[in-house]
């Protein structure tokens, strides 16, 4: 291992993140300069209709890497604390981990945790930044790196991108790209802290927003909500948690869907078949339906659905 980028000693790091977003930052960091030295992330979980052990994305790809794998259930316990101390780790980049770096751990490396966080802070603090970004209708998101503290990302940043959100860019597609320039923007980050030559600056005190950990139930469609605002809440929920309404009792997951320009009159919900394909009247113009998944079936394009569903005249999804 050389010297890191202006000629500083590389650092010693400890990893932290959990799920898929996380691996671009994991990747970059083990082929830049710096030593990761080991990785913490959350404990195996039982997942999928088999409920089968597994373990987190950032987990096997330490596996590969053969690093050791940190997985305490709180990071406040005492053996991963005592763990953290030996590590003798100079820096903790942190990426989507899911769980809370207790005080008696954010000072115990040298310049401590570095979080990698998807939004322009201080807009979108919390969980689910991306979704909220989308759902808000924002223009320009993109991904901040700064320290640690113990409020609410509320730490000084270090540095920053921005990212374009497309008008049909779903939570996914933009957490992907995230995911790619903000690990770019990590080891930019490390490096300049290696360096001496990067200092973090606080967050302005205007401009604050949330973003709550999106549930299941916040992902319902509301359909009497203008059809620009149904269009972007459900690509904000795309892939996770997914989106859904009902339809004859049962549940009815839906993909994005799209905003019509021109469309004849319908109650919110109100389901119609014609040239213009699949189409759900909202409070305000209409959405044509894209794929759709009835409880327990495959994924089919909503025309499929609906010959073998026969949506009856004034029928509505919802109700």
């Amino acid at each position: 291992m050389g010297a890191a980028r202006g000629g500083e000693p590389p650092l010693r790091l400890l990893f932290a993140g959990t799920p898929e977003p996380a691996v671009p930052s994991l990747e970059a960091l083990l082929g830049s300069d710096h030593e990761v030295v080991a990785v913490l992330t959350r404990p195996d979980a039982r997942s999928g209709r088999g409920r089968k052990v597994s373990r987190s994305p950032v987990a096997e790809r330490a596996d590969a890497a053969g690093l050791p794998v940190l997985q305490p259930r709180s990071p406040r316990e005492p053996e991963f604390l005592a763990r953290l101390a030996d590590l003798a780790v100079d820096c903790a980049p942190v990426v989507a981990y899911g769980a809370l770096v207790p005080p008696a751990a954010l000072d115990r490396p040298a310049h401590g945790w570095v979080n990698l966080h998807f939004s322009l802070l201080p807009a979108w603090r919390g969980a689910a930044p991306v979704q909220h970004a989308l759902m808000a209708g924002d223009e320009v998101t993109g991904a901040c790196t700064f320290r640690l503290e113990q409020g609410l990302d509320t730490g000084p940043v270090y540095g920053v991108v921005t990212e374009p959100i497309g008008p049909r860019d779903t939570a996914g597609d933009l957490l992907g790209r995230l995911a790619v320039s903000g690990a770019r923007l990590l080891v930019a980050t490390l490096d300049g802290i290696a360096a001496g030559t990067l200092h973090p600056r606080p967050q302005p005190a205007e401009g604050v927003s949330l973003a709550p950990r999106i549930e299941t139930a916040d992902a319902r469609v509301d359909w009497t909500l203008p059809a620009h605002v149904v269009d972007r809440r459900v690509r904000g929920v795309t892939p996770a948690p997914g989106a859904w309404t009902t339809w004859r009792g049962d549940r009815l997951r839906l993909g994005p869907v799209e905003p019509l320009q021109s469309a004849p009159a319908a109650e919110p919900g109100e389901v119609s078949v014609g040239p213009d394909g699949v189409v759900v009247g909202t409070g305000r113009g209409a959405v044509r339906l894209g794929q759709v998944q009835p409880a327990g079936k495959r994924v089919l394009p909503a025309a499929d659905w609906a010959r073998g569903a026969h949506p009856a005249p004034g029928e509505r999804l919802g109700t």
